[in-house]
Parts: structure tokens; sequence; C-alpha cells
């Protein structure tokens, strides 16, 4: 028997004090029933404990208490502003309150009166400017005021009013889903309670109290969420199985892969042809820093499957980087009789055709291409195993079209990312999949050196860049390309072109690459520095991903502070892919701290991983990837940054209730369990 929904199915009509207008008002943000209501949450809190002045520190946000020694003077300026001012006595100074657009306060007090105000202290002017608070020095000790995020005309003392009769009301219907054991283990409040501490703080430590609760609460559902969607694809019973040979694998690998793998190499590779050769499906998410050798494994990964008679398709976001996946894989599969061809948006009609012929009716083994590979007409015939390569430039809806191009089993996918992704980020965002890192560099590799120079050397960056190239290596030189100025963008790296082309004198080769240009065009300007043939190559960001040339050991980035940290580092990635020592040099003159601070950063940081850490507190989880990545939750208090140690927690507990059964067995998860329910955790549209 299903119990009531409860607070989730109760109108906000119904608390007391909500009326028609404000229903309205309270839909513009989202809360609709008195559940929204309790779980929406304040953004801030203000401090309101009146302090002693030798407590405060200059502009600091304070109360201060005192008696009124001046009555009120009322100015107008602009549009119906107005500043009030007066003086109060508090301790032995005389301090001056300043009021904005509070005129009422004028007919409020009176000398003599005992009054409190909030605001921002200027010790060196003897003032506070703020806001009002009583005249009752009692009323100052309110302790902490909540401060809702409103963007309706909804007042922040309505929205107090209203959550305080929600709670007096509904407060015997409030529904802990969290188990009192788990509580009792993490020293958790109940629900109710959590609900009033977060709403009326009486002090720090009970707020902080009332935020682990729900912090842990929010980590927990979603990494059920996750968990649940982790079991029902690997326990996908139409996933594919494919028969890997790894003596086969082995063979191929000593007499075509012209370098030893790594042990993370080795160890990555073993991990996901296990998963493939499993009645699992394979879902696996593989994480390595530029140049750690993903591209290698990918390979393998591929071989396994064509031996086993299923189809490879391989996903990437450009046609530089298809092209060169296909020279790569074609070199190191001459002679072992498997097909395969590159399919992007240019290619020719005539051969378009034999291409998806070949591949619906199986002839061909491995398909390499862009978002072309989603077009309607491309069809498989034993698709056994997808690759999408920098998987995050790639939406759910993408990866859904490609996932259900084969008719029958559901092939296997492998992910890959050369954007290492902290721990944090990687279990929130990729909980569902299995994750592989690799964490090695191939030996002989050299750090790249990475120097930070101001706009105003340029000459002598030029003059550096020119004897590298002396020595028989190339350059990169970038200029950032922002889509909001692309014009001016575009217009500054020929102007940089020319300059530079001035300055070398014909003595090498220069070329410039940039987005506007045909892919015929772009793909020629590549093939001319890839062989050598171009010694320097002016670029705007198209060469970010993927693009391999040994021989290029220096990488010179105009305006660098207008760069991301891990694009900074996908573009240094470039260089420093032979043993000759390799220079990164960073051109920037940042106005902001932020931005001497990512350029300091690149200086100091080489692993990859460790510049995404410092990327992702730098700038948030949100805008890691450059935009709010599809499936990355919006937490209500939940910080993936400051709370991962609670996040790894979480994870551990929904791993244990899912994979153990204690979820549907142990009684104590009841409510748990049916909250779930209620809230579509089990609905099939949920995984797609």
């Amino acid at each position: 028997m299903k119990r009531n929904t409860g607070l989730q199915q109760i109108s906000v009509s119904f608390v007391k004090g909500i009326g028609q207008h404000s229903i309205a008002s309270l839909a513009e943000l989202g809360i609709f029933t008195v559940f929204d209501l309790l779980e929406f949450f304040p953004s801030r809190y203000e401090d309101q404990t009146i302090r002693s002045f030798d407590e405060i520190c200059d502009q600091e946000t304070v109360t201060i208490a005192g008696e009124v020694v001046s009555l009120p003077i009322i100015s107008f300026y602009g549009r119906k502003k107005s500043r009030c001012t007066f003086q109060i006595k508090a301790d032995l100074y005389v301090i001056k309150v300043v009021l904005f657009n509070q005129n009422y306060v004028k007919n409020t007090i009176q000398l003599g009166d005992q009054v409190c105000i909030y605001g921002k202290w200027d010790s060196r002017k003897l003032a506070i400017t703020g806001k009002f608070l009583g005249k009752d020095i009692k009323e100052g000790k309110a302790s902490f005021q909540p401060i809702y995020s409103l963007r309706t005309i909804v007042s922040q003392k309505q929205m107090r009013k209203w959550v305080k009769y929600a709670l007096e009301q509904y407060k015997n219907q409030i529904e802990d889903w969290l188990p009192e054991s788990v509580r009792t283990q993490y020293k958790l409040p109940s629900k109710r309670e959590t609900y009033q501490i977060l709403h009326f703080p009486q002090q720090t430590h009970a707020l902080k109290h009332g935020r682990r609760r729900m912090i842990y609460e929010e980590l927990l559902l979603f990494q059920l969420k996750m968990q649940l969607l982790r079991k029902r694809i690997r326990e996908s019973s139409e996933g594919v199985c494919v028969s890997v040979d790894k003596e086969e694998i082995n063979r191929f690998i000593q007499q075509k892969v012209p370098f030893p793998l790594t042990q993370a190499q080795q160890s990555v590779l073993d991990e996901i042809l296990t998963d493939m050769s499993s009645p699992y499906l394979l879902y696996r998410l593989l994480q390595g820093d530029v140049g750690s050798g993903k591209t290698i494994v990918a390979l393998l990964c591929a071989y396994a499957a064509v031996r086993g008679n299923f189809q490879v398709a391989i996903m990437v976001p450009t046609e530089i980087l298809a092209q060169q996946h296909f020279e790569s894989f074609q070199n190191l599969l001459a002679g072992e009789d498997i097909s395969l061809a590159c399919l992007t948006g240019s290619t020719k009609a005539k051969d378009r055709q034999i291409i998806l012929e070949e591949t619906e009716n199986g002839k061909l083994s491995i398909l390499i291409g862009t978002h072309a590979l989603l077009q309607e007409r491309v069809k498989f015939c034993r698709l056994g195993l997808i690759v999408m390569d920098e998987q995050h430039r790639f939406g759910v809806e993408q990866r859904k079209i490609l996932r259900e191009k084969s008719s029958g089993q559901l092939p296997n996918i492998l992910h890959m990312t050369a954007t290492p992704i902290p721990r944090t980020l990687a279990i929130t965002a990729f909980g569902e999949m299995d994750v592989s890192i690799i964490n090695q560099m191939p030996s002989g590799r050299k750090p790249v050196r990475t120097r930070w120079v101001r706009q105003e050397t340029e000459t002598q960056v030029w003059s550096f860049l020119c004897k590298e190239v002396e020595k028989g290596h190339q350059a990169y030189v970038i200029c950032p390309l922002i889509e909001d100025s692309e014009k001016v963008d575009l217009e500054n790296a020929l102007e940089l072109y020319e300059k530079l082309k001035s300055y070398v004198n014909n003595v090498f080769e220069i070329a410039l690459l940039h987005g506007k240009m045909k892919p015929q065009k772009k793909e020629e300007i590549m093939t001319g520095f890839k062989q050598g043939k171009t010694k320097i190559l002016v670029s705007t960001t198209v060469i970010e991903v993927g693009v391999n040339v040994p021989n290029a050991s220096v990488m010179v980035i105009y305006d660098a502070e207008r760069f991301g940290l891990a694009q900074l580092h996908q573009l240094r990635g470039r260089v420093g892919r032979g043993a000759k020592q390799s220079f990164c040099i960073l051109i920037g003159n940042p106005k902001t701290e932020m931005g001497k601070e990512r350029l300091k950063i690149m200086e100091e940081t080489h692993d990859g991983f460790q510049v995404a850490e410092h990327d992702l507190n730098l700038r948030g989880p949100g805008d890691f990837f450059g935009y709010k990545q599809s499936g990355l939750p919006d937490f209500k208090i939940a910080n993936i940054i400051h709370d991962y140690r609670a996040l790894e927690v979480a994870r551990q507990d929904a791993v244990h209730l899912i994979d153990d059964g204690e979820l549907w067995n142990n009684p104590e998860y009841a409510a748990l369990l049916y909250f779930m329910e209620q809230n579509g955790y089990f609905d099939a549209q949920m995984f797609d």
C-alpha cells in the first residue's frame, strides 16, 4: 500500500498568508508545493549580532547599537533616490549613520532612542552605511537573518514569514528518508531540525550542522541515481560481448606498435578488454593527460573488436583530428587486412556513398569521423565498439543517436578525454561510468618549460622562436579567437601573421590557419606543417585538440590570460611530443588577479590533473568545460569542490546500497526507496 506522498503534493496556497497573487510570484521562483517552499534555502545569512568596537575591522559588515544624538536629515538625488544621515553614540564614539532609500526612519526615531544599524563599517570616517534594524536593541540580537535569492516582487520579510508559517503548519508531516542509523553514524540532524536550522539559524555551529545534513543528502541522492544508471547499463542483457584474443593483441603490439606500452597504458588496456569480453556492457571513461598515449589504447581496443568480428565507430570533434586518427590507424594497421575509412562534412559525395554502403553491409571494419557519423544515412551492420574522443564536446542526445545505429545489441562505449578531470568532478558528472586513468607519460618525455612574459617583450620572443627554428624545429604561434568578437580577432591574427612574416623576412616558411578557412585549405596548411615545409604556424585555437607534430618544440600563446587553464594546458600539449626540450611562452598583460594567478600556475605546474584541480578551484564546476556540462547537477547547498570528502562518502554509501541490495532489502531504507520511486529514480526515461 502506497503512502501519502506528503508535502510534495500539498499546494503552497494552503500555507497561511499566501494568496493568489503571491502564488504567481512564488511560481516564478519554482515554488509550487510546501516541499518546494521548505527546500528553497537562503543563499546567505546576515549575522546581526551586536559587536563591540574592539572586535570590528575596517570595511567589515557588522551590527552596531547606539543612542541617537542627532535627528535624521533626508537628501534627495537622482530619480526617487534618497540619503538619510544622522549620528549615534556607541561606547565612546560618535558614529555617522548613512541609510539609502529609507526615508521612513526620519519619522521613526527621536533623540535618545536606542537603535541598531547593520552595514559596512568605515573606521577612518567613523561611519556605518547600511540598513536600519530597529529601535529595540534586542531586535539587533536576532542573530542570523536568512537572505533568499529572490527575482520576483516577493520581499525577504514575506519569504521568511511564509517559511515560518509552513514550518509551524506542517512540522508533523515532514518525513525523513535518511534512516536514524545513518543520521546517528554521521551525527546529522533530522529533516525537521534541518529545515529549522537552515531557515532560522541561531548560531554558526548550528548552521554548519544543518548544512552538513543537506550536503550529504543531496550528494547521496545524486550518487544513487548515478549508481542505478551504472547498474542498468552494466547489466543490460542486450550488450555486445566481444571474444578477445589476448595472444593476438600481444602479437600485434610486439610487431606493430613502435614503442613499449607504459605500465599505465597496459593496465588501462587490460581493464577495457576485460569489460569488452564480459557479459556486462562496457561504459567507461578513459582519462589521460595530453600526450599520455590514449590513441594507441583506443586503436588496440578497436583491433580487438574487429578481430572479434565487430565494427568500430570512432567519433571526434574536428575534421583535423579525424584525419589524424585515420592516418595513424592506417599506418599501424597496414598489412592487417582491416578496412577503415574517414567520414567528415567535407568527404566527397562519391566517397561518402561508398563508405555508407560498406558500413551498412559490414565490409568496413572501422569508421572514423566527426558529427557526420550521426547522420541518419549512417548505419552499421554489427557495431561492437564506439569510441568518443573528447567526449565532453558531445551532448547526451548525440551519444544516444550513435549508440542506436546498430540493430540488435547495444555496442560497448569508450569515452576518452585529454582534458584531465579532477576526481570530484569525474565521479559527479560521470558517476554512471567506470573510470580508467593513464597517469604516466611515455619514457623520455621532458616537461615543457613554460614562461609568462609581458607583451612588451614580443620581439625577444620572436628572436628566441627563430633560434629554435634554425635548429631544425618548428613553432606554433596562437592567437585567441572569441566568438563575440570573431571579426576583430581574425583581423588581429592576420596582423600578427603579417608582422611575424616581415620579421622572419622569408628566411622561414610561415603560414596562417584560422576557423574561417575552407576545410580543404585547412588540410593543405596542416599537411605542410606536419611535413615540415612550414616552420612557423600562426593559428587560432583551431589546433587545440589532437594535432600531433613531434618536430614542433615552441608554443607561443598571445593574450594568454583570455584562455582557461585547461585550454592553455591543451595547447601546451601540442609540443613536447619528442625527446627534445620544448618551450611554451605565454604572452599577456592580465588586468585581474585571477588572470595573473592562471599564468603563474601554468609556469609552476606541468601535471594536467594538478592544473585541472587549480582550474576547478578558480572557475567552479559549472564552467570547468567551458559551458554547463550536460548531466552536471545544480546542487542547492552542496559544492563538489569544497565538499569532496562528503562526495566520496556519499558515493561509497550509494555503491553499497545499490550493489549489495541494501536499498531494497533493509526496511530502514523504506522511506528513501519510496521517495526515489515517487521522484522517478527508477523510470526508464531517466537513463536516456
